[in-house]
């Protein structure tokens, strides 16, 4: 409760997430998605940039383990009995 309290008001233009710059005066990465999404990848939906152009390796990843999990689940449960 205490930690709440100290959070920003929610949609505050002054709260830290909102800034272009952080306090070490470097371009916040969230500033520079919502500037430059539609510039760069030609896709009005952010969250399909973000996901597919920007971290497009990290989530090739994600999907590799997700997969590699899927496929020995299915090896496991498709064993026969003696």
């Amino acid at each position: 409760m205490y930690t709440v309290a100290d959070l920003p008001a929610r949609g505050d233009l002054n709260a830290p997430a909102q800034q272009i710059t952080n306090a070490a005066g470097t371009p916040v990465a969230g500033a520079y998605y919502i500037q430059n999404a539609y510039k760069d990848a030609k896709t009005p939906n952010m969250v399909c940039v973000v996901l597919a152009d920007y971290r497009s390796t990290d989530t090739m990843g994600e999907l590799i383990v997700v997969f590699a999990g899927a496929i020995g689940c299915f090896f496991v449960l498709r064993r026969k009995r003696s």
